[in-house]
């Protein structure tokens, strides 16, 4: 099976042990990611998950439905609303339902699936690797939501390595999304993982770096902390401008929080 959908699985796993625990009032609370309530971010993980289970077992349907999404945005809609008219309104524990069950189909075929196919997706294709990535990389960063929210301590694990390296390779799409030039001087990235092993990308540069906890690194990629809040030692103009906007995630360009809004550790 493959590695990275075995990490994407214990990352639902650890979610949906979390999410069992809420009384069906904390649903309703205001998570500290774009005040989107609890029920709003697993409803979006599902439609998501829903998508790709699309993508993998019928792409024909997914790019039909892909298309009538598009078309519900165009008319002024969003993706959330795209998800209460597919669905309809559902209970908490319908929705939870919903969602484990798709995530779980999702992990079964991408765990399955020639490593060698190309899903289709919004945007260009993704291979099966890196899509098993970018999935594991939104669930683990809008868990992160809903721990902030919670104020409960997260156990942080090395299969976080999947995040930091989706946040390494997006380093060019974060200025290409602004309509910026790419900088030519890739940063060089050393981290320390959970575990206490060090992982690095790129040529060493001792004048153009980021350095630190992979967790803080984690967090500013998916937006989910201001680098400011953090201790990475961040060296250099294109390490500093690529901290400041990291997206790791696609879609328009989106400002990280501002210091001092996401500080929960």
């Amino acid at each position: 099976m493959l590695k990275e959908a075995m990490d994407l699985r214990e990352e639902g796993t650890e979610l949906y042990a979390l999410l069992q625990k809420l009384e069906d009032r904390d649903w309703e609370r205001a998570t500290p990611f774009k005040s989107w309530k609890i029920s709003d971010v697993i409803a979006h993980l599902h439609i998501s998950d829903w998508f790709a289970v699309l993508s993998l077992k019928t792409p024909d349907e997914f790019t039909k439905q892909a298309g009538v999404m598009g078309e519900h945005i165009q008319k002024g809609g969003d993706m959330a609303s795209f998800t209460r008219d597919k669905f309809g309104p559902l209970k908490p524990a319908e929705l939870l339902q919903r969602w484990h069950d798709y995530f779980m189909e999702m992990c079964d075929l991408l765990g399955k699936a020639d490593a060698k196919l190309r899903l289709r997706w919004f945007g260009p294709d993704m291979g099966v690797r890196m899509f098993t990535t970018a999935r594991q990389m939104e669930t683990w960063a809008h868990a992160q939501d809903l721990y902030d929210l919670l104020q409960i301590k997260r156990t942080y694990t090395d299969r976080l390595k999947n995040v930091a390296v989706i946040g390494v390779k997006t380093f060019g799409w974060t200025f290409v999304n602004r309509g910026l030039e790419v900088p030519g001087d890739v940063p060089f990235v050393r981290l320390t993982a959970p575990s206490g092993a060090t992982w690095e990308w790129n040529e060493p540069n001792e004048s153009n770096r980021v350095e630190g906890l992979a967790t803080e690194f984690c967090h500013v990629v998916t937006q989910g902390r201001n680098v400011a809040d953090t201790q990475l030692q961040v060296v250099g103009e294109t390490a500093t401008r690529w901290m400041e906007i990291a997206q790791c995630f696609a879609g328009g360009p989106v400002d990280p929080p501002k210091p001092g809004e996401r500080t929960w550790k």
